[in-house]
């Protein structure tokens, strides 16, 4: 295989990839986000009082507030990194301008530390050069990929999207079943929601799916049982009912 169809190879399969992964990773993490925090909220109203008024204005709010704030958190930070990568890019292209001797050295030296031969590494860097000389800095230097940099609205709609289905289930676990069976079966729906986010995010970055559910398992459990107690506790000293009354809910 040529040089150039080895580049070319690698573009039709990985081109695309870091924008996939970006919004996948988006959503996985709103998602999870979606259903503890906004199962958070809930269960720990349904503590304090068994109405469904309350109950659903709190989850509403808790839905809404966490979509718009981690639409607005992913934006600002996928655009950030976006921004540093184009800054890495116009930095690579002004070197090649400037320096191109040294830039050739570079790319050189970069392939010999990979283990090339030195004759090799200097023919895989001119011809690398002769081709694309920004794509093989980019590539082999910075591990950018100029045609795939992140994409800030990708993130934020995923996420914004993601989180909104993922609050939904606890939302309507805390609403459908009667009061009694309410706090029980969010638990239980919740958590099997997040073994199911554990396992895919676990899938996205390649490590121990047991490892991840494990963990989003006792922790999302952990803000449940402890939300869950500070609402019955609150509801059992008359604070929140008050407060429900005066805001016309309970």
């Amino acid at each position: 295989m040529t040089t150039d169809d080895a580049i070319h190879s690698g573009e039709a399969h990985g081109g695309g990839v870091g924008q996939r992964l970006n919004w996948l990773r988006a959503g996985v993490l709103g998602a999870n986000d979606g259903i503890v925090s906004v199962a958070s909220i809930v269960v720990g109203v349904a503590g304090a009082t068994a109405a469904t008024g309350a109950l659903l204005t709190a989850g509403l709010a808790g839905l809404v507030g966490g979509a718009v704030s981690m639409a607005l958190g992913e934006y600002v930070s996928v655009s950030s990194q976006r921004d540093s990568e184009r800054a890495l890019i116009e930095k690579e292209r002004r070197e090649l301008e400037e320096m191109p001797d040294e830039e050739l050295e570079e790319l050189t030296q970069l392939y010999r530390d990979r283990g090339l031969t030195d004759a090799t590494a200097r023919q895989v860097a001119v011809e690398l050069t002769a081709h694309d000389a920004l794509a093989a800095h980019l590539e082999t230097e910075l591990h950018i990929d100029q045609n795939d940099l992140v994409s800030p609205w990708h993130a934020t709609f995923a996420s914004a999207i993601a989180f909104t289905i993922g609050g939904i289930l606890p939302l309507l676990a805390i609403l459908l079943p009667p009061p009694e069976w309410r706090v029980p079966v969010t638990f239980i729906a919740v958590l099997i929601a997040l073994a199911l986010t554990g396992t895919i995010s676990a899938w996205l970055g390649g490590s121990s799916p047991a490892r991840a559910v494990i963990r989003l398992v006792i922790g999302g459990a952990l803000a449940l049982f402890a939300t869950w107690i500070i609402g019955t506790l609150l509801g059992q000293s008359g604070v929140v009912a008050a407060a429900l009354r005066a805001a016309g809910i309970g």
